[in-house]
């Protein structure tokens, strides 16, 4: 048993024992807090204690983040997340602005890509088009300035969107290699073109001009002939070549560069598209011509030869038109900026004028039911009014969106482009009915390609089929798991088609399926534009459109079998003719001339059968 310890003896432990009692812990205690006191009189403490932030620091700190600072940090939202990827983000954009500038002028789209390694990890990527041409004034800021461009305030189907895509790309080339873009550009009417160096100044998000000045110039197109060689060069009066050098990775495969371009001249059948990589190999002797960190290269042997997809059609897209927002696809946000900015003087008209398939009676209703005035001024609109406001908007019936802000491919040009590019026995193609999501008109299209098992090195028999997923008629290569098209794929039963399929997989044959959105504005998962958000209405679109194309194809393959069939019974028939007709000779006595007869007839009477059946 133990015995009490005298307070006094315990506060004085480190001098006195306590008669039976363990003091150690006590020890310990007093130790550590006489520790925690000297620090506190260190010197680097008192430094420590003066270094902490205040309000009035924090405050002094704080400054404005351009979006070329954040993309700058960011540039995987964009596409530019690893070397492979830039070298295929840098062309898509440049290309689909091709595609937009040629589109919008009604001009027949020629351009050519030219990708030249000059380093191991090093690139210089040229696009040239034979489009309208760029002022000299609106050259600097489409490609040194970020968020910057014509088609994000206005509802009409285009490739581009965000006016980010081709200053990002020379923005990686300028963080990669630190050389401007360079950009030449010959407008119609002008006797000479300008030649443009510019980079981007990021903190400010401004173009800064290193070199400006005219030159003779004409864009340049060399042709590939079907032996392989190049032929003399064709020239345009106008047109525009970007170049921007940069860091990257060259790869062929199914996410690389050549990829890309064979699915936009599928996707594109009035494209003319020139392409060529000189890709060169490693130096002998790394070591002896070294310069800057740089691997040397050798040069490739022989000449590059420009590969040339032929275009397959001379007719260019319908233009789409541009359209007034709808109401259905409006948010409250939006609605109050939008009375803020109306040039109308009443309510009533501000919902005529700046809105689609509101007539003069659907006007009146929509206030009618927010209890508002239709002859009250927009701009002193009260929150609560406006909300009132809106949540009429949603409960009155409308008009959907008009359809003419889309151009589809069209279902002969989706045939002509699957057969100009992928080999195969069966062709077919749908185009859906517009729809709308979130009041936002789109349009779904669907083709099929299928090939007899061993035709297509590139369909395997025994391999999942090929997904080509396109949006506004651009490729979209990589995040296929995260697509709505890719779900939709998935979740049709092709088992009812004739065709096989794991479950939750890609069924599987020599077949490559399209789907197309064509939308005013597609909704993208991320800035990258990669892969489409799972909407219903959109994925619904997508299953009914690839269900038309699989009862189709379920018609060929059974039609297909079903001649199979009869062609073996024939062979089998065959092989059996000339036993009959020798029965025959012997049982009614022929001759040898009468045998033969018999044998022609039978067989005459075998192929009229057989063209009969099938």
């Amino acid at each position: 048993m133990r015995r009490k310890v005298n307070p006094e003896q315990v506060r004085h432990c480190g001098r006195v024992e306590a008669f039976g009692v363990d003091i150690s812990f006590f020890k310990r205690n007093i130790q550590m807090k006489r520790k925690i006191m000297k620090n506190r009189k260190s010197p680097e403490n008192k430094n420590a204690k003066e270094n902490f932030a205040t309000a009035e620091s924090m405050a002094s700190s704080q400054r404005e983040i351009s979006v070329s600072e954040f993309f700058l940090k960011n540039r995987h939202l964009l596409g530019f997340d690893n070397p492979r990827k830039a070298l295929l983000t840098a062309v898509k954009e440049a290309v689909d602005n091709s595609l937009d500038a040629c589109d919008e002028a009604g001009i027949l789209p020629e351009i050519s890509v030219e990708i030249n390694q000059i380093a191991a990890k090093r690139f210089i990527v040229s696009i040239t088009d034979n489009g309208p041409g760029i002022v000299r004034n609106q050259i600097p800021k489409i490609f040194a300035k970020l968020l910057y461009g014509s088609k994000f305030h206005r509802l009409r189907m285009s490739r581009g969107q965000q006016g980010i895509g081709i200053s990002a790309a020379g923005m990686y080339g300028q963080l990669t290699t630190g050389k401007p873009t360079i950009i030449k550009s010959k407008i119609k009417n002008s006797k000479t073109g300008h030649h443009i160096e510019v980079q981007i100044d990021t903190r400010q998000n401004k173009p800064v001009i290193l070199k400006d000045q005219e030159v003779a110039w004409l864009p340049e197109f060399f042709i590939s002939s079907p032996d392989g060689k190049t032929g003399p060069a064709a020239t345009s009066n106008h047109g525009t070549c970007v170049t921007i050098e940069m860091e990257a990775a060259y790869a062929r495969g199914k996410l690389s560069v050549d990829e890309y371009l064979k699915q936009c001249a599928i996707v594109n059948p009035h494209l003319q598209l020139h392409y060529r990589i000189i890709a060169a190999e490693p130096a002998p002797d790394k070591t002896s011509a070294e310069d800057a960190g740089k691997e040397p290269l050798a040069k490739p042997q022989g000449e590059n030869p420009w590969i040339t997809f032929e275009r397959a059609t001379q007719k260019t897209p319908v233009q789409p038109f541009e359209i007034k927002p709808h109401p259905h696809g409006v948010e409250l946000g939006m609605l109050i900026q939008m009375l803020k900015d109306t040039p109308a003087k009443t309510v009533k008209a501000a919902l005529q004028h700046d809105f689609s398939r509101v007539s003069d009676r659907v006007a009146k209703e929509i206030c009618e039911r927010a209890g508002l005035n239709p002859k009250e001024r927009p701009t002193q609109i009260a929150h609560r009014e406006s909300e009132a406001l809106f949540k009429a908007i949603g409960e009155t019936k409308l008009m959907r969106p008009p359809t003419d802000c889309l151009s589809p491919i069209g279902e002969k040009e989706i045939i002509a482009g699957l057969e100009k590019e992928i080999k195969g026995d069966f062709y077919t193609a749908v185009t859906r009915d517009p729809e709308v999501y979130r009041g936002n008109p789109f349009q779904i299209e669907a083709g099929i390609a299928y090939a007899k098992p061993g035709e297509n090195i590139d369909l395997g028999a025994e391999e999942p089929v090929r997904v080509l997923r396109f949006a506004n008629k651009v490729p979209l290569l990589y995040m296929a798991g995260a697509c709505a098209i890719n779900k939709a794929v998935v979740g049709i039963n092709w088992k009812s088609y004739h065709l096989s399929q794991p479950s939750g997989s890609l069924p599987v044959g020599p077949m490559a399926i399209l789907v197309h959105i064509a939308s005013v504005w597609v909704p993208f998962t991320s800035e990258s534009k990669e892969a489409i958000a799972h909407y219903p209405e959109i994925i619904r679109e997508i299953t009914f459109a690839l269900q038309e194309c699989g009862r189709r194809l379920s018609v060929y393959l059974s039609r297909r079998r079903r001649l199979a069939e009869l062609e073996r019974k024939k062979n089998y028939i065959e092989l059996y003719l000339p036993h009959l007709a020798l029965g025959l000779k012997q049982i009614l006595k022929f001759d040898d001339r009468q045998e033969k007869a018999v044998i022609n007839k039978l067989h005459r009477m075998l192929e009229r059968t057989h063209l009969e059946q099938t």
